[in-house]
């Protein structure tokens, strides 16, 4: 009988020094680089993808953007009412248009309306409930909105942290 390590070894004695093609070798674009999730979620969220967590990296990945928005806000407030007042077109804690024209004031408006929608049908779920499963496509389609939210708040100038 052959020793499996005897095998490895003599394996690895002939390929030594062996050039492979990079196209040949190259390893696959983790799903975060191909959907482009944003670079500034905290690494757990990729820990808790890779582990098969994926409604657990979902919520860190909205309660990271609701940090986000309460410490550029200025605000102790949270979730739907933070985001609600965060967002405001008459008086924001956040302009992310001049909200000169009507247009701006709608896209103001309408972006107060995905980051609160987004807390509340997305976060929240997943923080109140015990039982909530996400397929990794599912878990990548709420990342794709969380880096969308926060790219949006890149735009204003603003710089995204801790």
């Amino acid at each position: 009988m052959v020793e499996p390590f005897a095998v490895f070894e003599k394996f690895v004695r002939l390929t030594n020094g062996l050039v492979y093609a990079e196209a040949e070798c190259a390893v696959p674009d983790h799903p975060f680089e191909s959907r482009n999730i944003h670079p500034c979620l905290p690494r757990i969220v990729r820990d808790l993808f890779d582990d098969g967590h994926c409604a657990q990296a979902t919520f860190e990945a909205f309660k990271y953007v609701d940090k986000q928005v309460a410490r550029l806000g200025l605000s102790n407030e949270s979730g739907e009412k933070l985001m609600m007042s965060a967002f405001s077109e008459v008086t924001p804690l956040i302009s992310l248009t001049p909200r000169s024209n009507i247009s701006e004031k709608d896209e103001q408006r309408g972006y107060k309306f995905l980051f609160a929608g987004a807390i509340v049908a997305i976060r929240n779920p997943r923080g109140h409930e015990y039982a909530v499963h996400d397929t990794p496509d599912e878990c990548l389609d709420h990342l794709a909105l969380a880096s969308t939210l926060l790219r949006r708040l890149e735009g204003t100038g603003a710089k995204l942290g801790s």
